[in-house]
């Protein structure tokens, strides 16, 4: 049985290649919803919704035995109710984790934290909620950053400067230890953020915080870690083979990648 990686976009590639090297015996699934991404600016019930069908499609069609939803909109706003109602129902014995608590169980480490998403996510307030859970004492600000995604899905580098450097100017002034990136398309731009933010302030970024956890749940769960096939193979899989599909997956998991086009 395989390891299934979801994401809005393409962007959760850089976490999937990063969770890729760490544990690179298992077989990987990644499935990218190119047609309808950002999810950033839907409703709940939306985003629900597409993430079920995702997780529906990797279970039912590719086998899966767990499922990383790394998009922060759909583990903010659809890991609750897909665990709580669709698996009970449908998959009682499989997994659907998310990104968001490993990220904020980091955050929790520090006093005075910054965290920037998309607008969904910043606006559940899911990281504060479990942040505050962790550690009360902690200090948290966010900032949405709707722009990115659709600039991560073009590939653009240069033209995304401007934009973070006008959603991370309200961090510059405010002496926090750390800044998370609350969306997995956003470690593309680390060194940029990181540049920009200064020697001082530590850049939580998740493909690096997501493969140490992972590693730490398998070996708490021998139980789901022996249902793993370990052939090292990886697939590929988007809902729209848009201009960008092959030359980012390629860029970010390698040349010999060739997503497949599918239908949820």
């Amino acid at each position: 049985m395989k390891i299934g990686i979801f994401d809005s976009g393409l962007g959760g590639l850089i976490v999937t290649r990063a969770i890729r090297k760490a544990m690179p015996l298992y077989d990987y699934v990644y499935l990218g919803d190119t047609k309808r991404v950002p999810y950033g600016n839907r409703s709940y019930e939306t985003v629900f919704e597409f993430t079920r069908q995702a997780v529906d499609y990797l279970f039912k069609k590719e086998n899966c035995e767990i499922i990383i939803l790394a998009c922060n909109t759909a583990s903010a706003r659809a890991l609750r109710r897909i665990q709580q109602e669709y698996l009970l129902k449908n998959f009682p014995k499989r997994k659907v984790l998310g990104v968001l608590i490993p990220t904020a169980e980091e955050c929790a480490k520090y006093k005075k934290v910054g965290v920037i998403g998309t607008a969904g996510t910043v606006a559940s307030n899911t990281f504060v909620d479990e942040i505050k859970k962790l550690n009360k004492k902690v200090a948290v600000f966010q900032e949405p950053t709707p722009m990115l995604v659709p600039l991560v899905e073009e590939g653009e580098k240069v033209l995304a400067k401007p934009f973070l450097l006008k959603y991370l100017k309200s961090f510059l002034n405010k002496k926090f230890d750390a800044v998370a990136l609350g969306c997995t398309h956003y470690p593309i731009f680390k060194s940029e953020i990181r540049k920009i933010l200064g020697k001082k302030i530590k850049v939580l970024s998740q493909d690096e915080i997501i493969p140490k956890e992972l590693k730490e749940y398998f070996a708490r769960h021998p139980e789901i870690e022996k249902k793993l096939s370990k052939n090292k193979s990886a697939k590929i899989l988007v809902t729209d083979m848009t201009k960008n599909v092959m030359k980012l997956t390629q860029k970010w998991f390698g040349k010999n990648s060739k997503p497949e086009l599918i239908k949820l």
